[in-house]
């Protein structure tokens, strides 16, 4: 079962959803409300491979710091390691939050999901 505060950024991922005529965000509730288990992880290495310089990007499950990332970007995520947050960080990225993200790209449009 999913904790109360994955239950309300689902509900806000829904509702930007049908706000903004967005179906990123409602394939990301989704994801939000799946079990843990089904959950995914991706590690930076890849995200550098499959992404591009001031790339805003989203992962619905969990970034590992396993590799390295050699340009910068916008990361947004459902859990980060502290090694992956400090490497992204460290290249002159951003971590930011779903609320963030939504108030930024309401539409979803030049937002990567990834996953």
């Amino acid at each position: 079962m999913a904790n109360q505060v994955v239950i309300r950024m689902a509900k806000d991922l829904k509702k930007a959803s049908a706000k903004n005529d967005a179906p990123l965000w409602a394939k990301l509730s989704e994801y939000a409300l799946k079990p843990s288990i089904a959950r995914r992880h991706i590690n930076l290495n890849r995200i550098g491979q499959l992404t591009k310089e001031s790339d805003t990007v989203v992962f619905p499950g969990k970034v590992l710091g396993t590799g390295d990332i050699n340009h910068k970007i916008t990361l947004c995520s459902f859990s980060i390691s502290n090694a992956a947050a400090a490497k992204v960080l460290e290249r002159g990225g951003k971590i930011v939050s779903f609320s963030d993200l939504i108030e930024k790209n309401p539409t979803g449009k030049g937002v990567v999901l990834l996953g």
